[in-house]
């Protein structure tokens, strides 16, 4: 399918922007955030709280967005950015629009990012908030089923925490939008869509460079595609984007899953990029496609 004439039109406005991994860690993060205005301030919540989480690491932002008063379970959202970029704030029209289309509670965790603090310092601090979760200590937020969701390093975490749990049922569900599962730059979505586009091979490839050194990237809690044995955790939800580097190792992911057993439904969106999903005010396949998913959610994990 043609790119989507709203990504058409972006690609042509940002031409003469800047890479994201042209410049420092600091100048993408500018960028990222620069675009927060055009999102909206998402709809209103019941309650929207900030929460720490101590951790391993020191104590762990959160933000609890409650979008009714008893909300019947909670999604645990870990942001996008490559482990390097993004914060709370980017992603807060969309946490609060999946907390009012769900009718969940979503607790946002505002992890470590790299370089200043590289591997495994963000995935400590999203295991640590999904423990503090599990197991009640997060003040406020609500009992029934926890869901896991993320998306592009974002899912990698996600992916990771569901993985290394010791009760991998104490999750209902993992959801997972264009993950980063692997990081072998020569597979063929890498070479059809690798320049020209929101994410490009250079900045994946700089964005792993920046997260960990390159005898860890082989690593599992890495590359959890590399992960031998999947074998019982939670069902799963994987999203992934035509024009996207990151399309082929998402789709080898969900298959993995599938292959040894753990219940996967997996989408693949036409006509859009990376990143699309975080989009959902500006253009209708992403506003469809955030309905569609916060409808699955609540099916899955809501009786009746």
């Amino acid at each position: 399918m043609a790119l989507h004439p709203f990504i058409t039109a972006m690609l042509d406005m940002l031409k003469d922007a800047p890479a994201l991994s042209a410049g420092t860690p600091g100048d993408a993060r500018a960028f990222v955030a620069a675009g927060r205005a055009r999102l909206g301030s998402g709809p209103e919540m019941h309650r929207a709280e900030e929460r720490t989480i101590e951790g391993r690491g020191g104590p762990i932002r959160a933000r609890l967005l409650m979008p009714v008063a008893r909300p019947e379970g909670v999604i645990v959202f870990l942001h996008g950015g490559g482990w390097v970029v993004g914060a709370l704030e980017d992603y807060e029209t969309y946490t609060r629009t999946l907390a009012q289309r769900t009718g969940l509670a979503v607790l946002a965790v505002d992890y470590r990012l790299a370089p200043e603090a590289p591997y495994p310092a963000g995935l400590e601090d999203c295991e640590d908030a999904l423990a503090a979760v599990l197991e009640g200590r997060v003040d406020g937020c609500p009992a029934g089923p926890v869901i896991v969701m993320g998306d592009s390093a974002g899912g990698n975490l996600a992916a990771v925490c569901c993985a290394r749990l010791k009760d991998p049922s104490a999750v209902a569900l993992q959801v997972l939008y264009y993950p980063v599962t692997d990081h072998d730059f020569d597979r063929p979505s890498y070479r059809a869509h690798g320049t020209g586009l929101p994410l490009t091979a250079r900045d994946m490839q700089w964005f792993f460079g920046h997260y960990a050194p390159t005898s860890a990237w082989a690593d599992p809690d890495v590359s959890p595609l590399r992960r031998t044995d999947l074998a019982g955790l939670p069902p799963a939800i994987i999203v992934t984007a035509e024009y996207d580097v990151l399309l082929d190792e998402g789709e080898a992911y969900a298959d993995r899953l599938a292959a040894q057993g753990v219940p996967v439904t997996r989408r693949r969106v036409d006509g859009v990029t990376h990143g699309f999903i975080r989009l959902h005010p500006l253009f209708d396949i992403a506003d469809a496609e955030l309905s569609t998913i916060s409808a699955e959610i609540r099916d899955r994990v809501v009786p009746g």
